[in-house]
């Protein structure tokens, strides 16, 4: 068992137009720009140097990956899954513990209900109480971000094996 201490970053995309051509391609507005980018700086400052991206590839999720990394200063290129649009979180869980282990941080954006029931699947409750606090009293709104840490190989991944520490929803 590799017991290399992970970081896993769980966000939902940044706020995003009400319509479309269709609902894969809403655009992020504005504000929606500028609340990813304001996550991007508060991970920065929390110390995330992602080395994998996993990320919807519905249109308001890539576009909030591309902000909220220019303003962290990431130049990590995403892996742009279509199925995580529509994936459960078991589906969710499934594609985090298929990460190469040579990752020992990694970001994933996606879209309610799944990223939150992802993160509240992940809590251990042993991590950072006014994080946990927050996360639970809230519904993981847009530009919600859960960072945890994890021991042991991705696979390894089970509910409650991951302690939250950080919580922050961008608002720019």
């Amino acid at each position: 068992m590799v017991d290399t201490p992970r970081t896993l970053v769980v966000m939902r995309h940044a706020r995003a137009e009400s319509l479309g051509t269709t609902d894969f391609d809403r655009a992020l507005t504005e504000g929606g720009r500028a609340d990813a980018a304001d996550g991007g700086r508060w991970l920065a400052g929390f110390g995330v140097v992602p080395q994998h991206a996993l990320v919807s590839a519905a249109a308001r999720t890539a576009q909030t990956w591309r902000e909220t990394a220019a303003a962290a200063g990431w130049d990590v290129e995403p892996e742009l899954d279509r199925g995580l649009y529509a994936a459960d979180v078991d589906n969710a869980l499934d594609l985090v513990r298929a990460l190469d282990d040579a990752v020992t941080s990694a970001v994933v954006v996606g879209h309610n209900p799944t990223v939150a029931a992802l993160a509240q699947l992940l809590d251990d409750d042993e991590g950072d109480v006014e994080a946990g606090n927050a996360m639970a009293t809230g519904s993981f709104p847009t530009s919600a971000t859960a960072v945890f840490t994890c021991r042991g190989s991705w696979a390894d991944v089970q509910p409650g094996t991951a302690a939250l520490v950080g919580y922050h929803v961008g608002r720019g």
